[in-house]
């Protein structure tokens, strides 16, 4: 198993500006709204392009036909607010099982974690492979700024990272899948080991991000930007820089694949410097483009075919015995 940074230091390795945000996280005003003010440059509107961020499925929830011998837990409570849930996707008789850990996007103002493009098909996939697949709900905009929101998924991985022995699930065997502003959630999650330690969570073996454009937040701030990551990341850099997987990137992380879509503008670009600078930290990271939407990327992955197929074998090196799981599930054994 790839060794990962913080499995024996878990001591947050928080930035200046986190730093900052914690020391003042008892204040009632938003998180990004404490920090010193910097001017922003809102790129002229550009509705097609944001109504593609926006067109990412993280609304559409309905019901779906679970695969034989697969239970779900619904609205397992990891904190007192009514957005602190995650479900809970359970093959039958697994033990040690390996963990899908979903985050869903939506601009960080909206989605759900029933959302079909967020579990439908991925549930479909993976549960046949043996693993078990968790997707989970947050706070969002305007309870709760970005950085709130990935605390609140620090705490649904430990409180799922305790409960996933009695699910027959592994806690040391989880991978974190975040789409969109999801992404942008999970790829802070695994750089930042401080996010997790706080909240008593082991960290993840490997991250899927799906075709985020946020990884390198204060940079996105200082150049011209949709209005959605104002929204977002307000006026502040100090903020923008606590906020960014870019700058919290260390030796040590878990790999990453980066999953991005080449009919956005920026997606690719970013994802090429996220991997670039990963792997002049001698971290394991690698770009996957693909010709489909920003809601498809999501929406298509465990489909058959060689976007999965490629997700798969990224998997497979994250631990011998997730290989040999979907290897099985491949052949159609049950893991």
């Amino acid at each position: 198993m790839h060794a990962v940074r913080g499995a024996g230091r878990i001591a947050p390795r928080l930035s200046a500006g986190l730093s900052v945000v914690l020391t003042l996280g008892v204040l009632a005003t938003p998180l990004h709204a404490q920090l010193t003010p910097r001017k922003v440059i809102p790129r002229p509107h550009e509705p097609r392009e944001e109504a593609v961020l926006l067109d990412d499925g993280a609304d559409d929830v309905g019901r779906f036909g679970l695969p034989p011998n697969v239970r779900v837990e619904r609205d397992v409570a990891y904190g007192t607010d009514a957005k602190q849930r995650f479900d809970v996707y359970i093959p039958a008789r697994v033990s040690h099982a390996p963990v899908l850990f979903l985050v869903h996007g939506g601009g960080w103002r909206r989605g759900d974690k029933a959302a079909r493009s967020v579990v439908e098909n991925k549930v479909a996939r993976w549960t046949k492979a043996g693993f078990i697949v968790i997707s989970t709900n947050y706070r969002l905009l305007p309870d709760a700024d970005p950085i709130t929101q990935a605390g609140d998924v620090a705490r649904a991985i430990a409180f799922a990272q305790q409960r996933l022995p009695t699910w027959g699930g592994d806690p040391d065997r989880m991978v974190l899948v975040g789409h969109s502003a999801g992404a942008h959630l999970a790829a802070l999650l695994a750089t930042d080991v401080g996010l997790l330690g706080r909240e008593g969570a082991r960290p993840v073996i490997g991250t899927l991000i799906l075709d985020s454009a946020a990884l390198n937040v204060e940079q996105l701030m200082l150049e011209p930007h949709l209005p959605l990551y104002d929204a977002a990341f307000g006026p502040r850099r100090r903020y923008w820089q606590a906020a960014s997987p870019f700058r919290s990137l260390g030796a040590g992380d878990a790999p990453f694949l980066l999953v991005c879509s080449t009919l956005r503008r920026e997606s690719c670009p970013e994802a090429a410097r996220f991997a670039k600078r990963a792997r002049a930290l001698g971290v394991t990271a690698q770009v996957l483009e693909q010709p489909l939407s920003h809601r498809q990327i999501n929406e298509q992955l465990g489909t058959a075919g060689a976007y999965t197929d490629k997700v798969d074998a990224f998997l497979g090196t994250l631990d011998y015995s997730l290989a040999r799981a979907l290897r099985s599930g491949r052949s159609g054994r049950s893991s």
